[in-house]
């Protein structure tokens, strides 16, 4: 019985990830992505606003920070 299940445990032919296992691995990450952006898309257009209306105040060339 132990050398049949030593057989079966060498036997196994568990090379490396397959294609849908890196496609799950890519779709959890752009999902990861998706939802930081998200999350964060609101304080980061309010810093971007900030930093380019403080930039064009000291600014001596009239630009727009309109995106």
């Amino acid at each position: 019985m132990f050398a049949y299940m030593r057989k079966l445990r060498t036997a196994r032919n568990d090379e490396g990830a397959s294609a849908v296992e890196y496609g799950l691995l890519v779709a959890a990450i752009a999902a990861v992505i998706l939802i930081v952006v998200f999350a964060l898309g609101g304080a980061i257009k309010s810093v971007f606003g900030k930093t380019c209306s403080v930039v064009s105040s000291g600014a001596s060339v009239a630009g727009s920070c309109a995106g």
